[in-house]
C-alpha cells in the first residue's frame, strides 16, 4: 500500500507498506489482526518477510487443532518462542477481535476498555526536506484539529528546528521522537531541548538501554517517554522503578497483543504513569485495534491514533478511520474492532495468501 507522503525517522524513509495481516475463523466468522512490524529490521528485530516465515512455521502451527476458552489464552500457545512480538501479536489480536465477534460485543468492551466515547488524536509528522515543508505539513494538521503534534528528530534536526516550530506555534502540545538515536554523550545537547517546554522526548536512547535512559531522565527537565524499551509489563516496572521516564507509549505489536498491553497499562496506571497509543504506519485493521486499547482508562493522553486518509489514498476498511475538526475519534459500537473490511480492495491489492486448517 503506497503512503499518501513519504514518512522519515531517524533510520529511513517509507513511501509504502508491505503489510501481513492474520485472519483466523471460527464458526463462519473471521477475526483479524494486523501484524505491524516494518518491511526491515530498523525500528526493532522484526521484518515482514520474517514474520510471515515464523507464522507459517512456528505460531499457526502451535494453534492448529487447539480449543481456545478465550482470546486470552492465545499467548500461550507461543510463549515458549523467544521476542518477535509484533508475529506473535498480530495473531493473538485477530483471536480477540474473533472473540469480540462471535459474542456479538466491540473488541473495547471485552478487553475491559470503555472509559472514553472519543479518543484524542495526535499526529506524527516525520523528517521533511525542509524546515518551511515542515512549518507547513504542522500547519496543516493543527488546522485539521490535531490536539498533539509529535515530529521525529535526528542529530543534525533537532534543537534549531524545534526551535524554529516553537517560534511558529508558541502554544502547541509539542513532542519529539528520537527513535533512539542519541547516546549518553549527547546529554548535554539533549539539555537543550528543555527550553522548548516539550510534552516529552520518545525514546532518546537506544532500544535496550532502560538503564542509560535513567542517568539521562535525570539530567533532564523534560519528560522521557519510552517505546522500543519497552515489551512487557516486567519492562515497564523496571523502568519506573529505576526513573528512566515518566511516560510510556503502549505499541499493541511491540508488547505482542491485548493481553500483555492490558498489563502494561496496569502497571503504569499504578505508578501514576500516564500511557498513550503510539502508531507503526498501520493500515485501518491495526488502526482500529489501536483505537479499542486506547479506551482503557490510562490512555489520558493524545496518542498517534490518526484519520486513514493521513496515510493511505485507500484503506482496506468501510468506511475509514475518520478524526473530527476537534481532533477526536469516535468509538464505535459495531462487534469487533467495529468496522468491516473491504474485502474487494483487500483482494486486489493482495500479493501473497496462505491458508491452514487443523484437518
Amino acid at each position: 500500500m503506497p503512503l499518501v507522503h513519504f514518512f522519515e525517522t531517524s533510520f529511513g524513509r517509507t513511501y509504502s507498506r508491505k503489510m501481513l495481516l492474520v485472519e483466523v475463523v471460527s464458526g463462519g466468522v473471521s477475526g483479524w489482526g494486523e501484524v505491524t512490524c516494518g518491511e526491515h529490521p530498523y525500528y526493532n528485530e522484526e521484518w515482514t518477510e520474517g514474520a510471515w516465515e515464523l507464522l507459517k512455521h512456528y505460531i499457526v502451527p502451535s494453534s492448529l487443532g487447539k480449543t481456545l476458552g478465550s482470546a486470552a489464552e492465545a499467548g500461550g500457545h507461543t510463549r515458549g518462542m523467544k521476542g518477535h512480538k509484533m508475529a506473535r501479536g498480530g495473531f493473538e489480536a485477530s483471536c480477540w477481535d474473533l472473540e469480540a465477534r462471535l459474542k456479538g460485543m466491540p473488541l473495547w468492551k471485552l478487553i475491559g476498555g470503555g472509559a472514553r466515547k472519543e479518543i484524542p488524536c495526535g499526529v506524527s509528522i516525520g523528517i521533511q526536506d525542509s524546515v518551511e515543508q515542515l512549518l507547513e505539513k504542522i500547519r496543516k494538521e493543527v488546522e485539521a484539529g490535531y490536539q498533539r503534534i509529535k515530529m521525529k528528530i535526528k542529530p543534525g534536526w533537532d534543537v534549531d528546528v524545534i526551535r524554529a516550530v516553537r517560534r511558529e506555534f508558541p502554544s502547541i502540545l509539542l513532542m519529539a521522537d528520537a527513535n533512539s538515536a542519541y547516546t549518553l554523550a549527547d546529554i548535554g545537547h539533549l539539555k537543550q531541548l528543555d527550553e522548548f517546554q516539550l510534552m516529552m522526548i520518545e525514546q532518546p536512547l537506544a532500544h535496550d538501554e532502560i538503564i542509560d535512559h535513567a542517568q539521562l531522565q535525570a539530567a533532564l527537565s523534560t519528560p522521557i517517554c519510552l517505546d522500543e524499551c519497552i515489551r512487557t509489563a516486567h519492562h515497564a516496572e523496571q523502568a519506573i522503578r529505576l526513573g528512566a521516564c515518566r511516560i510510556i507509549n503502549i505499541k499493541l505489536g511491540r508488547v505482542g497483543g491485548h493481553a500483555e498491553a492490558r498489563r502494561v497499562h496496569d502497571v503504569c496506571e499504578k505508578a501514576g504513569i500516564p500511557v498513550w497509543s503510539g502508531g507503526m504506519l498501520e493500515c485501518g485493521v491495526g488502526r482500529a485495534h489501536n483505537i479499542a486499547m486506547a479506551t482503557l482508562s490510562n490512555f489520558t493522553l493524545p496518542g498517534d491514533i490518526s484519520a486513514s486518509q493521513r496515510y493511505w489514498k485507500r484503506d482496506v476498511i468501510e468506511p475509514w478511520v475518520e478524526v473530527s475538526p476537534h481532533g477526536t475519534i469516535a468509538v464505535r459500537d459495531d462487534p469487533g474492532f467495529g468496522y468491516p473490511l473491504d474485502l474487494d480492495f483487500l483482494t486486489s491489492v493482495r500479493v501473497r495468501l496462505e491458508s491452514f486448517s487443523a484437518q
